[in-house]
C-alpha cells in the first residue's frame, strides 16, 4: 500500500498567520503540524537507511505513520471547533473547498510537468481511464473508490473528507456534543472488526470503477447542493447524504483494512474529545477514560491484527511499528497540550505555516531533485548523507513556502470573498437549535487557526 505521506491572535494575525502562531494560543498545534509534516517527509526521504541502526528502528516504528496520526488528532481537535465556532455549514465547506482544492491542483499540475510518465508517484491520467481518475481525485475520494491515488500522498485527504462529512452531519442534528461515544464506539468497531471485512467490497461486488462513480458522484454532488444552499433543510438533509455516504464507503470499501480505518476516525473524533474537555463541554474524567480507551484500542489492534502476513497489506511492518507509533503520536500530541500557554520557536510554528504545501510537493520534489544529484543511491560519506538531506530540505521548504504564500493564502482570501457574496445574495440559515456562537453585546473576534490543510478564519467569543 501506498504510505505517506490535511494561532490564534487578534484580526491583525489572520493577515500574517505564520508570524503570528509561535504567540498565539493555537502555536502549539501548529508547532505539532511542523514536527508532522517533517517527519513525513523525512520518512519518504528514507533519512532511516541513512543511519547506523535504522532498519532495526524501521521494523519498529514507522514515521510515516507517526506523523499521519499526528496529523489526524490535531485535525480532529480544531475542525469541528471551527464549524461550530461559525454556526455556519456553507460558510464551512467554502472554506474547507478553497483551502484545500487550490493548493491540491497545483500540486498535480506541479508535479505531471515534472515527472515523467513512469514516475508511479504521481498517477493523475496516467492510469488509462482518465475521467475516472480526474472525477474520483476531484471529489478526494479516490482512495475509498477504487480509484488510484492522483498523487501517492493524498490518500489522507480521503479520511479527512470523510471527517468533514460526519462532522457536518452530526452538526446538523445537534449530535456533535457526542464526540466520546463516537470516538469509543469507533475503536471498538476497530477491535472487533479487525480484518474480518475485506478491503473494497463495493468496488469488488460491482467490478466496475466507472459504475460505482456514477452511483457515487451524483449522491456527493446532490449533498453540496445541499450543504451550500444556505437553507436549513437542505441543508441537513446534504449534510446527511454526505456523512451516511462517507460512512459507508470507509467502512465498505476503504483500500486499507478495517481496523486501520476505523482507528482513523477513532483517533480524529478523539482530539475533539480533548477539546470539548479543555473547554468545560465534557467532564474531565469521562473525557480521559474515551481518549484512553482510543489510544488502548489503537495500541491493542496493532498486537491482535496487524501480524501472520496480514502487514502486507497493512501501512506498517508489522505490530510494533504500528503500536508504537500510534502511542507515539499521541504522547506528543499530550506533551504539547501541556504546554500549549507556552510560545513555541518561530521556526516550529512557519513549519506548520507551510506543512499543506510540504505534504504536496515533497515526493515530486524528492523524485526531481535527486536524479540530477545522482540520488539514489544514498551517499555513502556522512558528509554526503548531510549534504543531500541539507540540499533536499532547502529546496522543499523553499519551494512550499512560495506555494504557500502564492497559492494558499490567495485561495484562501477568495474564499471568503465567495462566503461573502453567497451571504448577501442568501444569508445561511444555522441549523435548527445551533446557532452562530456571539460573544457578548455582538462583538466577534477573529482568529487564524490553522488546520491539517491550511488556514481557516473563524469567529470566537
Amino acid at each position: 500500500m501506498n504510505k505517506l505521506v490535511p494561532p490564534l491572535g487578534r484580526r491583525k494575525a489572520a493577515a500574517a498567520p505564520g508570524s503570528a502562531a509561535a504567540g498565539g494560543r493555537l502555536g502549539w498545534l501548529d508547532a505539532l503540524r511542523g514536527i508532522a509534516a517533517l517527519v513525513v517527509v523525512l520518512h519518504h526521504f528514507e533519512v532511516l537507511r541513512m543511519l547506523p541502526f535504522g532498519e532495526t528502528v524501521r521494523q519498529n516504528f514507522d514515521l510515516g505513520l507517526f506523523g499521519v496520526m499526528l496529523f489526524f488528532i490535531v485535525s480532529g481537535y480544531i475542525i469541528p471547533a471551527s464549524l461550530e465556532r461559525r454556526g455556519d455549514v456553507r460558510g464551512f465547506w467554502i472554506g474547507r473547498l478553497f483551502r484545500i482544492h487550490p493548493a491540491v491542483i497545483v500540486a498535480f499540475v506541479a508535479a505531471l510537468l515534472m515527472l515523467p510518465a513512469g514516475d508511479g508517484s504521481v498517477a493523475l491520467l496516467r492510469t488509462g481511464d482518465d475521467l475516472a481518475s480526474l472525477v474520483a481525485n476531484g471529489l478526494m475520494l479516490q482512495d475509498l473508490l477504487g480509484v488510484v491515488n492522483g498523487m501517492n500522498v493524498t490518500w489522507t485527504l480521503c479520511y479527512e473528507m470523510v471527517f468533514y462529512f460526519l462532522v457536518t452531519a452530526l452538526f446538523t442534528r445537534g449530535l456533535h456534543r457526542h464526540s466520546a461515544p463516537i470516538a469509543v464506539g469507533f475503536a471498538g468497531a476497530a477491535l472487533a472488526m479487525g480484518t474480518a471485512l475485506a478491503p473494497q467490497v463495493l468496488s469488488a461486488q460491482l467490478d466496475s470503477v466507472r459504475l460505482l462513480l456514477l452511483i457515487v458522484t451524483p449522491i456527493v454532488l446532490l449533498g453540496f447542493w445541499g450543504v451550500l444552499s444556505g437553507n436549513r433543510r437542505a441543508t441537513a438533509a446534504g449534510a446527511l447524504v454526505l456523512g451516511g455516504l462517507g460512512l459507508v464507503l470507509a467502512v465498505l470499501n476503504s483500500r486499507a483494512v478495517a481496523f486501520e480505518t476505523l482507528m482513523i476516525f477513532a483517533t480524529m473524533f478523539a482530539g475533539t474529545v480533548v477539546y470539548r474537555a479543555q473547554h468545560g463541554r465534557v467532564r474531565r474524567i469521562p473525557a480521559l477514560l474515551a481518549c484512553g480507551s482510543v489510544v488502548a484500542a489503537g495500541v491493542l489492534v496493532g498486537w491482535l491484527y496487524n501480524r501472520d502476513g496480514v502487514q502486507e497489506s497493512t501501512w506498517t511492518s508489522g505490530w510494533k511499528a504500528w503500536s508504537l507509533s500510534y502511542l507515539a503520536a499521541w504522547i506528543l500530541f499530550g506533551l504539547f497540550f501541556l504546554l500549549r500557554g507556552r510560545r513555541f520557536p518561530k521556526p516550529l510554528t512557519w513549519l506548520g505555516a507551510i506543512s499543506f504545501s510540504m505534504y504536496l510537493l515533497h515526493f515530486p520534489l524528492l523524485r526531481t531533485v535527486g536524479p540530477p544529484l545522482g540520488v539514489p543511491p544514498v551517499p555513502e560519506s556522512t558528509l554526503g548523507k548531510i549534504a543531500w538531506t541539507v540540499v533536499f530540505l532547502t529546496v522543499l521548504m523553499a519551494a512550499s513556502h512560495l506555494m504557500y504564500r502564492l497559492v494558499e493564502l490567495p485561495a484562501q482570501r477568495l474564499g471568503k470573498r465567495v462566503q461573502q457574496a453567497a451571504n448577501r445574495r442568501r444569508p445561511a440559515a444555522a441549523p435548527e437549535g445551533v446557532p452562530p456562537r456571539r460573544a457578548e453585546g455582538g462583538s466577534r473576534e477573529t482568529v487564524a487557526v490553522r488546520t491539517p490543510d491550511g488556514a481557516a478564519s473563524v469567529s470566537r467569543e
